[in-house]
């Protein structure tokens, strides 16, 4: 099937985004992204193959991004997507279909995955902050993953959360 570059993706391609809760180790890490790109090479809707990249950030976060202009996900594709994650997450001891989780960097430049209670909890102690980074795992677009996957939190959704 075809896989391309992440780059070869056009702005409009739509992406889906997963956050691993904890770092994936080197160990881990060719094994998730072997994981992945086999089940790529095979993904299909309708029987017709995607044009799909991925993309690998920090440790810890995955963008699989598809053309959509020659063929867009449909819902049995994109489920079985989940499924290869979901395969996946039993071998690293981590999640990364946990959707309640907000990410967001330290001053330290450490990433952390914490629950919207936390994080929100922390803004009122004023341990983070609208200039705080965080990540937006909501994009939808390739454009917008490329541009603004993390952002201050003012400029994202995490905003609702601060006081």
């Amino acid at each position: 099937m075809p896989v391309v570059p992440f780059t070869e993706l056009p702005a409009d391609g739509r992406v889906w985004l997963f956050g691993a809760a904890a770092d994936i180790d080197e160990i881990d890490e060719p094994r998730v992204l072997a994981a992945v790109d086999s089940f790529l090479l095979t993904w299909q809707a309708h029987g017709q193959p995607l044009w799909s990249a991925r993309d690998w950030r920090g440790g810890r976060f995955l963008a699989v991004g598809v053309d959509t202009s020659r063929e867009g996900a449909s819902g049995c594709s994109i489920d079985g997507l989940f499924r290869a994650l979901k395969a996946i997450e039993y071998g690293i001891g981590t999640t990364m279909l946990d959707n309640a989780l907000v990410y967001y960097r330290d001053e330290a430049d450490f990433v952390h995955a914490i629950s919207r209670e936390d994080f929100a909890l922390l803004g009122r102690r004023g341990h983070v902050g609208p200039d705080t980074q965080v990540m937006d795992l909501s994009i939808t677009d390739v454009g917008t993953y490329r541009n603004a996957f993390e952002r201050r939190a003012r400029d994202s959704w995490h905003a609702a959360l601060l006081p």
